[in-house]
């Protein structure tokens, strides 16, 4: 049966490299886990690395890490649905937001539930996801103040996550004008300029943060250690804290190129032969994963003599060439995985999950 694995010890050498960044520039951060899907025990190895902030889309994930650990403190980090309002502010103990009807909303839920709501209004900078434009912050910052249940604590953005617009210093440096804006304006302190993400890491490494920019939301380069600009590895992290093992249950020397009139697949898929390879053979292994689990683009087999052939909805054909092949029926082959994939196979029951 095909498992994933987490590499516990991999996880903390990364957790200690972010720590360590962020404590010298003097940043709060907190770890986003939207990947984990509300794995339990994979959210305990999470709060074992000694994190105070968790970062989550899903209620019912921050619902799982208050149940773990009440004192956590738990952050929503999309804008709340009018429906999610009584669970947001149960469960999270700050949330992102974009629309003053909903603000109001979880204004009163919060006073029904008797507690102060802490927010972070998050500002267009370009990416056209969520954001208040710019050209309305003073009006919406002035309605927002007046809710008695609301504590405003910081000002935020979101970059790279629609159209891949990447943070710059200028965008950040305006995130830090608007918030100077609003505090003169309100005579009100804001906590925070939580303009920070993944992406915006390599930013601190080469040195040219804005000093405004005080709180980050990480969770894509804790486990894959990866600089988004570049699409490489940061360098001193890791990028294995996560594999894949899927079981081959046949393995068979079989033609390359398929017999009878080609159409298309399951998943809509054309394919074509080279008429070399006619009469040729290869052995070729069947794994225990298919689409229904992930797309065949977000994995690759670490044996690098192993090649994808294809994918039927809960079946993978792989390539172990034109040689008799070591592997037998039975044996384990192992896979790498990106964002993406991680992110399908911790959504799926059919997977197990264990920790190395």
């Amino acid at each position: 049966m095909a498992f994933m694995e987490l590499h516990k010890e991999r996880l903390q050498h990364n957790f200690k490299f972010l720590n360590k960044l962020f404590s010298d520039n003097k940043i709060v951060w907190g770890i986003v886990t939207k990947l984990l899907c509300g794995n339990k025990p994979y959210l305990k190895q999470i709060m074992d690395l000694g994190i105070r902030q968790i970062c989550d889309s899903r209620v019912s994930n921050l619902k799982a890490i208050k149940n773990l650990d009440p004192g956590i403190e738990t952050v929503y980090i999309k804008p709340p649905a009018k429906r999610a309002a009584s669970s947001v502010v149960r469960y999270a103990d700050i949330s992102l937001n974009t629309e003053l009807f909903t603000i109001r909303l979880l204004n009163d839920e919060a006073l029904k539930q008797g507690k102060i709501h802490k927010i972070i209004i998050m500002i267009e900078m370009g990416d056209l996801r969520e954001g208040v434009l710019g050209d309305n912050l003073i009006e919406f910052y002035g309605k927002v103040f007046e809710l008695p249940n609301i504590e405003v604590i910081g000002i935020g953005t979101n970059l790279n996550c629609l159209y891949g617009i990447m943070p710059s210093q200028d965008k950040l440096i305006q995130l830090g004008l608007y918030k100077q804006l609003i505090e003169a304006r309100f005579n009100r302190r804001i906590r925070f300029v939580s303009g920070g993400s993944s992406v915006t890491i390599p930013l601190i490494v080469k040195g040219i943060l804005p000093a405004s920019v005080d709180h980050f939301r990480v969770g894509e380069s804790l486990f894959f250690g990866k600089d988004l600009f570049t699409g490489k590895l940061i360098k001193g992290m890791k990028n294995d804290i996560f594999r894949l093992h899927a079981e081959i249950i046949e393995l068979t020397e079989k033609p390359i190129v398929p017999r009878g009139e080609l159409g298309q697949n399951v998943a809509g898929e054309t394919f074509e032969f080279r008429d070399e390879d006619l009469g040729k053979t290869s052995y070729r292994a069947i794994v225990d994963i298919g689409l229904l689990d992930i797309n065949t683009d977000d994995l690759r087999p670490v044996d690098k003599k192993v090649s994808i052939s294809g994918a039927s909805s809960d079946m993978l054909v792989i390539d172990l060439g034109d040689k008799k092949p070591s592997y037998r029926v039975g044996d384990l082959i192992e896979f790498k995985l990106n964002y993406m994939g991680t992110l399908h196979l911790m959504n799926s029951d059919y997977i197990d999950k264990v920790i190395v």
